[in-house]
């Protein structure tokens, strides 16, 4: 899905800054991992983040849309959040 830079924005407000890390560069995602803003779909790099639908069978508007590390993003096919990455200091790891 092709998002605008509007939305992409407001759901990188989403993710949760880190007291001591800039916000408008990095946060982390509801399981912990850490995300980059510049690597918005970047799958390249195990700071990359995905827009996620919370709900699956929910809409587009914000208060259903949340950044989670792209492979946290992948392996929610079933529509369960599983937090197959979480992070160590600065670092994105599997928990697996």
């Amino acid at each position: 899905m092709g998002w605008n830079q509007q939305t992409i924005e407001a759901v990188w407000q989403r993710g949760r800054a880190v007291a001591g890390d800039d916000p408008a560069r990095w946060r982390k995602d509801d399981c912990g991992a850490w995300i980059g803003r510049a690597e918005f779909g970047d799958r390249g790099s195990q700071y990359a983040w995905e827009i996620d639908h919370i709900n699956p069978n929910g809409d587009d508007a914000i208060g259903n849309l949340r950044p989670l590390q792209w492979q946290n993003n992948v392996d929610k096919s079933d529509g369960r959040l599983k937090c197959n990455v979480t992070s160590r200091a600065k670092d994105n790891v599997a928990t697996r």
